[in-house]
């Protein structure tokens, strides 16, 4: 027995709105019969006392310090700019003062 009608394929289809063929249907129905029977597959393979997880093996971050370093000061920074004003890059204006 199937574990999604094409009846409630149609059904699902009407809620969202959605105009299917009658072979779009069947299609679908077959579709998303093996959808469900694979999600019950690993339904089945869960254990009640293997903890769920989001990765198969332990991830940690790695942090360097937080430190200070030498920068480049805003003059060394703007050297090769096309074009600065008041210590910034200068580029074309995109939007209209209206928008």
């Amino acid at each position: 027995m199937s574990a999604i009608t094409r009846a409630e394929v149609a059904h699902l289809a009407r809620l969202s709105r959605l105009a299917l063929g009658e072979d779009e249907l069947d299609h679908l129905a077959a579709q998303l019969d093996q959808i469900i029977s694979a999600v019950a597959r690993v339904q089945e393979v869960a254990a009640e006392d293997i903890p769920p997880t989001s990765h198969a093996l332990p991830l940690t971050n790695v942090y360097r310090a937080d430190e200070n370093r030498p920068s480049l000061t805003p003059e060394q920074a703007l050297a090769a700019a096309p074009a600065a004003e008041q210590q910034r890059f200068r580029v074309p204006r995109i939007l209209d003062e209206e928008a």
